[in-house]
This record gives structure tokens, sequence and C-alpha cells, in this order.
């Protein structure tokens, strides 16, 4: 089944192979996509559906080194580079859209941008900052006010739309590993007593609010989400409130009538399980596409297929090394292994040249 073709949204994929987001820092000028990021899509192409890296919405958004945006035409004309590559091989690619939040640094911004959270406290921990060449700590975000959140939701949909202009097939929203969306979702992470926190609703508002207005922007059949319950990163962690907040989450997502849900295990990475009982609940929750990602062998994947556990299986670092991984998935040929000294430096080594 993993190479069977699959019907995304009225979109035929050659096959239900995913590449996931992966973030390589490889937009060296203003945060502007270029020909070599084309280059190394394009060499992709043969997935049924290429994720892009994660893509900042904001200004606000670009807290790590290199990463790209789509808020601007110099954006759009830098993805166009990546879509037709990508579409000239046949395939189709979604890009991710993530607003990094508080897991950023102010070196990292653009001039007149800011480090911003739905509450005040800093992200533990330290990332990489170009300017002063080593690790520094997080830099304090500053809390949104209800009205800076309705703008925010706003740059989120002029990023769908721009998508679109871009040639992307359609969008992701990074709802996962600890950045702005799940800072929301978050009470490890989000401290509010107003509408945007305190409770259940208050916490999936955000999210549910980003996801309404991409979807009137560019059409539900464009518009997919990616989710970590149970994840870790940037501090988020376990909470009391966790299953019945993410079936809730879950059931308005599917409502709104999202392409993909895509659900990401980070245990083959060392953190925590997803546990099997909240998969099955959650995929039960959604009407739509569901994609699972973590781990995945091919052998593993056709057994998650054929048993029904998802519709998409997505592959992350395996694609880094292996260009032609859908073929050597199909072969049974053997996969490199990516030198992850070079995940997020600039240039083609470790990027390119495969």
């Amino acid at each position: 089944m993993l190479f069977d073709r699959y019907v995304l949204g009225g979109m035929e994929l050659a096959n239900r192979v995913v590449m996931a987001p992966m973030t390589r820092s490889r937009a060296v000028e203003r945060n502007t996509p270029n020909s070599l990021m084309a280059q190394y899509y394009g060499q992709r192409a043969s997935a049924g559906l290429i994720v892009t890296e994660g893509v900042s919405p904001s200004p606000n958004g670009l807290g790590y080194a290199r990463i790209p945006g789509l808020f601007n035409e110099a954006h759009v004309a830098g993805w166009k580079l990546v879509t037709d590559a990508v579409h000239a091989k046949g395939g189709k690619i979604f890009v991710q859209l993530m607003h990094t939040g508080r897991v950023s640094h102010q070196d990292n911004l653009p001039p007149s941008a800011q480090v911003v959270g739905p509450s005040p406290e800093v992200c533990p921990g330290e990332m990489w900052v170009d300017k002063t060449g080593n690790m520094q700590p997080h830099t304090a975000p500053h809390a949104l006010s209800e009205t800076e959140i309705m703008h925010v939701v706003h740059e989120y949909a002029n990023a769908a739309k721009l998508a679109v202009h871009a040639g992307f097939d359609g969008i992701e929203l990074h709802a996962a590993n600890g950045y702005l969306m799940e800072q929301f979702l978050n009470p490890n992470v989000n401290r509010r007593t107003d509408g945007y926190g305190a409770n259940i609703a208050g916490r999936n508002r955000f999210v549910i609010e980003v996801a309404d207005a991409c979807v009137k922007a560019i059409g539900s059949n464009k518009v997919g989400i990616r989710i970590s319950p149970q994840g870790v990163f940037n501090s988020t962690g376990d909470f009391a409130e966790l299953e019945p907040q993410y079936l809730a989450l879950t059931r308005e997502l599917s409502k709104m009538g999202l392409v993909y849900l895509h659900l990401v295990d980070h245990s083959a990475m060392g953190a925590p399980p997803v546990s099997a009982d909240l998969k099955r609940k959650i995929r039960e929750a959604f009407d739509g596409t569901y994609i699972a990602v973590g781990g995945f062998t091919a052998e593993s994947a056709e057994k998650a297929l054929e048993a029904k556990e998802a519709d998409l299986i997505a592959f992350g670092r395996p694609f880094i090394s292996n260009p032609d991984l859908v073929e050597k998935l199909k072969t049974g040929a053997a996969l490199k292994d990516p030198d992850m000294s070079t995940f997020y430096t600039p240039g083609d080594k470790g990027y390119t040249d495969y």
C-alpha cells in the first residue's frame, strides 16, 4: 500500500510516502528561499507529498538562524523556484507555516521584529545565533495582547494566500514541537487567564482561529495541521487535561474540513511515546486524512497502512541523506546515514551532495 496512489483533497499523490518537515537553515539572504533550496526539494520530489521545513508567516517568527519566511513578495519569488522544481518532477508540496514564538533569540530576528509568546516566561535552553557565533539563551518573550493575537492570526492567513501565489499545493500549520501554536495549547507554557488560556477552550482558541482564517483564505482542501500531543520539545510536556483538550481540538478541526492531521511521535528520537490509545482516539475523531510519523521503516509503514492506523506515512531524516528514498524503500536498498553536523549549516554539504 505504501507505493499506491492516494487522493488527498482532490489531489492525486504518486504514493503514500510523505517527506516530513525538517529545518535545514539554508535561507541565508534575508530568510529568502533560493536556488540551492529548490535543488534540494526537487531532488526529493518522488515523495507522494513533500512538507517543507518550518516557514515563518511573520518577521516575529524567524527565531532560528537562516530559516525561511513567507510574508513578502521576495519570499514568494524564492518559493516559486522550489514549487516549480518539485512540480516539474511530478511532485506535490505543502509549505509548513511555523511561528517560533518564544523559541527564539532577538539577534536571529530582522530589525524591528520582537520575540513573542502567550506568556512572558523565557523558554529554557539555548539556540544558535549567527551574530555571536555560538549558543545563546532564548530571549524573554513579549506576552501578546488579544489585539496582537488577532494580528498574528491575520499573518497566518496572509501567508496562506502567499503560499498559493508561490505555487504550493497547500499549507501545514505547525501546532507541534513547542512552537507558537503549541505554546498556546500547552498550560506548561500558556499561563494566561483571559480568553486565550485558563481552560481547554481558551488554550485551543488560537489554533482554531488560525485554522479557520486559513481555511477561509484558501479552502479547507489546502490546509493541514501537525500536532504533537504528549511531546516534550521546548519545555511543553504532558498535562492533566491533555486527552480531552486534544480530542476537542481534533473535533473542531475535523468540522472545518481540514485536509489532513499529521500526528508526531518523537519516541524514535528518545522522547516519550504518544500512547496508542490516544493515537486511536484522535484518528477516530478526525474525518480527513491521517498522517503518522516517527521512526517508520518500509515494513512498519506497510503494517500501519494495512491496519488502517494511518493513511499516509511520513519519513524525516532518511530523506536528508537519501533523496531517492522512495525507490530505496521499494527495492529494499540500503540507506545512507545523514551527516548530523551539516543539518543546520549553510551550503550544499550534507544538503544536496548525497
